[in-house]
């Protein structure tokens, strides 16, 4: 019996779920211990949430690397143009 690609595609789905869920009752349990049992004071747990599971970069700050990359690597920087698109992806709002 041969795997065909979909459900290959699919069981990798599921183990990147089950590793991702398993992480994630991880993280909690140590911000739980660090609440209770680390009383400082301050509340640590979200700065190890944050740290830990950082919100992935958005659409704009995506494209501002992506436009770095190719004007360092020689590919866009022509007449200034990569200028006008950076100015144009500084503008928009923060996503």
């Amino acid at each position: 019996m041969t795997i065909s690609e979909e459900s290959w595609d699919y069981e990798l789905f599921i183990a990147h779920k089950a590793a991702q869920w398993g992480a994630d009752q991880e993280l909690e349990a140590c911000c739980l211990w660090l609440h209770k049992e680390i009383n400082t004071g301050w509340c640590l747990d979200p700065q190890l949430r944050t740290a830990r599971r950082p919100k992935p970069p958005s659409l704009k700050e995506q494209a501002l690397y992506a436009l770095s990359e190719a004007e360092s690597s020689g590919c866009l920087y022509v007449n200034g143009r990569s200028d006008l698109i950076r100015k144009a992806l500084e503008a928009l709002p923060n996503d």
